[in-house]
């Protein structure tokens, strides 16, 4: 499959194209019969059935034998395929990171991330965090408009985190207002924050009616809840409060809280009443577990699709990174805390706590846009989710958060956002990895073409920053582009 990639990037020039170059032709009306149907819901997959896309809308779905398919409809045999909703990814960048030794990278991925995305299923996205937010504006405003192709895009403002060593509320209530004025549908509380700036942060968010999510480190989970925070990302694995020698308004140094987390059992008490309180203040929690888990392995374990994406000024930089993924000992650490955070997501979710999902394309090099979703399910899964309630937190679930009610099931009257895979993930959840078509608001993309274009591109474009060499010890996500500017503040744990 790289192969045929490859060659199809030699016929189609790097991100060439408009949003129609990506189209499959078809009649104003579809139909697509005899597929199993997950629908989102949670509920068991159906065999069998035959949906019609009208408008842009599912205005039927059914059993193939009841369904009658309009004159005229482009009919598509799908037998042997599964259709889901098109996934909702809650914490999904637009950028892409990389961790040589002693070097953190970010690199500009605006558009070969749109297409990575649609092309594997992600129709929706809130990106959860901007290195760039007018690039990743611009890029919204082109898909929108049918220039370029891409998922809907829900616009996170900056990162919104302590530049002082005196904290700051009116200046952290001031860039949420100025990025609400440039289209941020929600912001992103950091690592550094402290509970004055959170909670003015949170206070100027909802007062736009907006929402606010947090990678929180100086404030732990339930402070924040009690705040009223809406969301947190990645779960239990970055809360702080568990540290004994945690400080307040400090984040405390990360293997230090690692080790009080991993020193209790995922049953603990603490931890039973960190989710009793994020679910009586209906606090969400968004499960980036791809990201973790790309930790725990050995660099040579990586998707072999991630490097076929990378331009050649990157491919030394992310075969430093992968080689020095080889500690037997660090890749142990790592999977206990991954084996931590499935256990708090299931019990969180059987407590009655709303998780979501998002592939977080961030860590030593290892994720990337649409890759990291379809691995995040699978390591739902893994978690001990069925498979239909693993989608159902990928599609629903984000949809219900960011209350985008026509799309996250495919249910009479939803936006036909549809994906097309090959097998049956309710078997195998690896299936959802065999996109053949993806469908948003009713017009079918071919993700074949669409991965096409993006072989070799990331890194094309002047890299956001080459970081400095940073302390020996595991850094994830955007924490070194920030310096410490307050004293005591340790390095945290940032995705």
């Amino acid at each position: 499959m790289t192969r045929f990639w490859l060659m199809l990037a030699a016929l189609i020039p790097a991100l060439g194209g408009g949003a129609d170059t990506f189209v499959r032709p078809l009649a104003t009306v579809v139909a697509l019969t005899h597929a199993r149907v997950i629908d989102g819901t949670g509920a068991p997959g159906r065999d069998d059935q035959t949906v019609i896309i009208e408008g842009g809308r599912i205005t039927a779905i059914g059993d193939a034998a009841r369904v009658k398919i309009p004159a005229g409809a482009s009919t598509l045999d799908l037998a042997g395929r599964t259709l889901m909703p098109g996934l909702v990814g809650m914490h999904d960048h637009l950028f892409y990171q990389l961790q040589p030794p002693g070097t953190l990278l970010a690199v500009p991925a605006q558009r070969t991330f749109a297409r990575l995305y649609l092309a594997n299923g992600v129709t929706t996205i809130r990106t959860a965090g901007a290195t760039d937010f007018d690039a990743d504006a611009r890029i919204k405003q082109r898909i929108d408009a049918g220039l370029e192709p891409g998922p809907k895009i829900h616009l996170t403002g900056t990162y919104l985190q302590a530049t002082s060593a005196v904290p700051d509320p009116a200046g952290i209530a001031k860039q949420v207002a100025y990025d609400a004025d440039r289209g941020a549908t929600s912001f992103k509380a950091y690592t550094t924050l402290r509970a004055p700036e959170l909670k003015a942060a949170i206070a100027a968010a909802h007062e736009r009616g907006l929402r606010i999510t947090g990678h929180l480190c100086a404030v732990g989970f339930r402070q924040a809840a009690a705040l009223g925070i809406d969301n947190l990302e990645h779960g239990i694995a970055v809360d702080s409060e568990f540290d004994p020698a945690k400080r307040e308004d400090e984040c405390p140094d990360q293997w230090s809280a690692f080790r009080a987390l991993l020193s209790m059992d995922p049953g603990d008490a603490e931890i039973r009443r960190t989710i009793g309180e994020l679910v009586r203040h209906g606090v969400a929690v968004t499960s980036t577990l791809a990201v973790f888990e790309s930790y725990a392995m050995d660099g040579s374990e990586a998707d072999r699709r991630v490097p076929v994406l990378l331009s050649s000024r990157l491919h030394d930089a992310f075969q430093a990174a992968r080689e020095q993924r080889t500690d037997r000992n660090t890749q142990s650490w790592w999977s206990s805390v991954l084996r931590q955070e499935m256990a708090f997501e299931r019990a969180f979710a059987k407590a009655g706590g709303k998780l979501l999902a998002g592939a977080d394309p961030t860590g030593w090099g290892a994720i990337v846009a649409g890759y990291g979703n379809q691995r995040g399910i699978e390591l739902l899964v893994a978690a001990g989710f069925t498979p239909e309630q693993a989608i159902e937190i990928a599609t629903s679930n984000g949809a219900a958060f960011l209350n985008e009610r026509g799309v996250g099931q495919l249910v009479e009257g939803k936006q036909a956002d549809i994906v097309v895979v090959r097998g049956n993930p309710s078997r195998q959840i690896s299936d959802i990895r065999q996109v053949e078509l993806v469908f948003k608001d009713g017009v079918a993309y071919e993700p074949e073409r669409l991965l096409a274009t993006t072989a070799g591109t990331l890194g094309e474009r002047k890299l956001l920053e080459s970081l400095m060499t940073w302390p020996t010890g595991i850094v994830l996500g955007l924490g070194l582009l920030v310096a410490r500017r307050a004293t005591r503040m340790q390095p945290p744990l940032r995705v």
